[in-house]
């Protein structure tokens, strides 16, 4: 975090300081359930709130991002602040995303609650390479998805993966996909933990 919440005197009465984060974070929104006819995806994609402190973090996430409170077949984002959750945002348009799937709802709620602690307190060495995370909830098999900037950085995206895999407490193996094999369907993994 950037700075700590101090006490700051002002007119004779303490005020504490909001805790600021190193990093803006922006929370999206997408309901695929009732697409509108001819619609593309991400038409569907709403922009929740962005925040920068502790305390804004907790007001959202207690009051509405969790994954618990979705319907089927949405999604819930959160985003580096100006990084769209899309393949075509210039920042994820040469990334992949390392996928964790799990078919109890308990578990994508502790796996979204700890890569969001890891993410907005500077948990990954290569925390510059990371654009953001997905929860998607399904009927048959909830999904997490953390998204990276360089599919090419093997070295990168290996310690990615290690970490993330250790902060959600995963045994079994995850994979990594490039963001072009996944838009032509051929979608294999190409790193895995």
């Amino acid at each position: 975090m950037a700075t700590d919440g101090a006490a700051v005197d002002v007119g004779g009465e303490v005020a504490e300081q909001p805790h600021r984060l190193d990093k803006k974070w922006t929370f999206w929104f997408d309901n695929q359930s009732k697409p509108k006819q001819g619609a593309g995806w991400g038409n569907n994609l709403r922009n929740g709130y962005t925040f920068d402190t502790v305390e804004e973090f907790w007001c959202l996430y207690d009051q509405v991002f969790k994954p618990s409170k979705l319907p089927g077949n949405a999604d819930f984002h959160l985003f580096k602040a100006g990084i769209e959750p899309k393949w075509e945002d210039p920042e994820c348009a040469n990334g992949g995303k390392w996928t964790v799937t799990s078919s109890r709802k308990a578990n994508l709620e502790t796996m979204w609650f700890e890569t969001l602690m890891a993410l907005i307190g500077e948990q990954f060495d290569e925390a510059d390479e990371i654009c953001g995370v997905v929860a998607s909830v399904r009927q048959r098999q909830d999904k997490l998805s953390l998204w990276t900037k360089n599919a090419a950085n093997e070295a990168a995206q290996m310690s990615i993966g290690r970490k993330w895999k250790e902060i959600i407490d995963v045994t079994d193996k995850i994979t990594y996909n490039f963001h072009d094999d996944s838009k032509t369907r051929t979608s294999k993994g190409r790193y895995s933990v």
